[in-house]
């Protein structure tokens, strides 16, 4: 990812961030080229270092934004909350 894309990525949380409750998706809408994989993980690890310093209310906002897209990308699987199992 380049160094661009990557300052794209955190504009555009920056502006879902601090826009109205509920015009997150006309923000997403405004910028297609922006939602992808790339776009998810950057949100993920936004949210982490939130969570890291005590912005709980922000991290979970990023976290269930990016739930939410990665759905929407097919990045993973809609399934019922089961175990994960890992398999080495």
């Amino acid at each position: 990812m380049t160094e661009e894309r990557q300052t794209q990525y955190f504009d555009l949380i920056d502006q879902l961030l601090k826009c109205p409750n509920g015009q997150e998706p006309e923000i997403l809408e405004a910028q297609p080229e922006l939602i992808d994989a790339g776009f998810v993980e950057t949100m993920l690890q936004v949210a982490s270092t939130f969570a890291h310093q005590g912005n709980q209310d922000g991290a979970q906002f990023l976290f269930f934004v990016a739930r939410e897209l990665a759905k929407q990308l097919g990045l993973y699987p809609e399934a019922p909350n089961s175990e994960v199992t890992n398999k080495e």
